[in-house]
């Protein structure tokens, strides 16, 4: 008889409490009247407590389900960053839903049961338990991409999402399939030790198994040759969305790469290392590259994003602590400028015209400094100018390679981070030395304009005083 695996349900707390939430929004969403304020204060409460419960065991790390979950200090960081930024999601997309009359009770659930993936995936130590995560997650992206059912655009990026994404779902699924099949084990730990100690049954498989999975999590990161679908899905797709997929799933599949590559195929690492390099050069330049052409600010956001993963991959390819509390942080101070960033997007945007071209930005600066001012913040801070936050998470990834050896790919990495400021500056250009198109219509709505005021806060604070969130990152 198989003894059955040990569950701790505080560990599982996080995960638990908003699964509960989750369905309550649904539930109240057909009892309440048309005013659906309620709902974000329910979805915002239930983050609030989950990123509160995801501390309700600190004798990290706690495994459960027979060592296929657990909680230690990458997940709960990590955990910290899912919160932050759906909480961020849903306060964007509040005006936006009324002006787009989009169905907040979905759309909220619908963010908040992708956390609940991506707290899964961050935690996973178990090829079955991740691939559980990536599907949760997908299949409310699938949904949220193509929430705007009478808009075509968003309708075809959603098609498009979910085609490619099938693909991509494929890989991951056989190259775990491999694996399972060659060590006899999905956790983690075992196959590590069965590589180690050569009791695999057939090292080439393995091989296979592992770029099948550089595959898979090079589509869900937006890495290249697999970030086709990320300037099409991320212009059609909600702007509120668009941002989210930015951030959120972005840091809970690159929390389960660093996870797989690192404690299941460390053995291995003198073959992945020089596939993720390459990956992680051709992302970077073709990231920046891309995004010099775009005219429109969604599309460059796009390509900027894609350029980011190449960035983050690099901690990755570390493999040493730094690399991971680098990583974190990375993605902590990304979720600020990004949100920022797609925030200001939104309010410059009106019913039935969303002025996402770059021409609809010019005269910003004289129309609305501080929101011309807010935007330049983001946008140097994401090239990695320094004070700002953006510079010293690239600093300490970069650090963390050339601990390694690493120098070549530091070197490209920084020359990159040069390019990018072409197009982020052309966009400070049409702000501040471009004749306006006409008059603007702007209307300040508070709560977004508070997300905005917090994350210039949070990217100007974490650009002159990192110390105490780099300490709370480390191990």
């Amino acid at each position: 008889m198989i003894p059955a695996p040990e569950i701790d349900l505080v560990s599982l707390a996080p995960v638990l409490v908003l699964s509960v939430f989750t369905m309550l929004v649904l539930l109240m969403d057909l009892f309440i009247g048309k005013n659906k304020s309620g709902l974000v204060f329910i979805s915002l409460t239930g983050l609030l407590l989950t990123a509160v419960s995801s501390f309700a065991k600190t004798d990290w790390p706690v495994r459960s389900f027979g060592g296929s979950y657990v909680v230690d200090h990458l997940s709960v960081f990590f955990t910290m960053v899912f919160c932050i930024s759906s909480a961020l999601a849903i306060l964007i997309s509040i005006e936006y839903n009324r002006r787009e009359k989009i169905r907040v009770g979905e759309y909220y659930s619908l963010i908040l049961f992708c956390t609940v993936g991506m707290i899964i995936l961050a935690s996973s130590t178990d090829l079955i338990m991740i691939f559980l995560g990536i599907e949760i997650v997908s299949l409310c992206l699938y949904v949220l991409a193509g929430i705007r059912r009478g808009d075509v655009r968003s309708s075809e990026a959603a098609l498009k999402y979910f085609l490619l994404g099938a693909f991509a779902t494929g890989f991951l699924l056989y190259g775990m399939a491999l694996l399972y099949g060659t060590t006899g084990t999905t956790k983690l730990a075992g196959i590590a030790e069965a590589i180690s100690s050569g009791q695999m049954s057939s090292q080439p498989l393995v091989l296979m198994g592992m770029v099948l999975l550089v595959l898979g999590f090079g589509f869900k990161v937006a890495a290249v040759p697999f970030h086709m679908w990320t300037p099409d899905v991320y212009q059609g797709a909600p702007t509120p969305v668009t941002a989210f997929m930015a951030v959120g799933p972005k840091a809970a599949a690159f929390a389960a790469f660093f996870r797989v590559f690192t404690e299941a195929m460390p053995e291995l690492a003198s073959s992945w290392d020089m596939i993720l390099s390459i990956i992680a050069v051709i992302t970077m330049f073709v990231g920046n590259l891309g995004a010099i052409v775009q005219t429109n600010i969604k599309r460059l956001l796009a390509y900027s994003s894609i350029s980011h993963a190449g960035y983050l991959l690099i901690a990755i390819i570390a493999r040493n602590s730094l690399g991971g509390s680098a990583l974190v942080f990375y993605m902590l101070v990304y979720t600020f400028m990004i949100f920022g960033a797609f925030g200001i997007v939104i309010l410059i945007g009106r019913e039935g015209k969303e002025n996402l071209e770059l021409e609809d930005y010019s005269g910003l600066g004289f129309q609305s400094p501080l929101l011309a001012l807010s935007m330049s913040i983001f946008l140097l801070s994401l090239g990695g100018l320094p004070p700002l936050a953006g510079f010293i998470a690239k600093f300490y990834i970069f650090q963390a390679a050339l601990n390694e050896g690493y120098v070549i790919l530091v070197v490209l990495a920084v020359l990159n981070s040069a390019i990018s400021f072409y197009y982020y500056l052309r966009v400070i250009v049409y702000m501040y030395m471009k004749e306006p198109q006409g008059e603007f219509q702007i209307t300040l709505t508070p709560i977004t304009l508070l997300v905005i005021v917090i994350s210039v806060l949070v990217t100007v604070e974490l650009g002159l005083f990192p110390g105490p969130v780099l300490s709370l990152a480390q191990p």
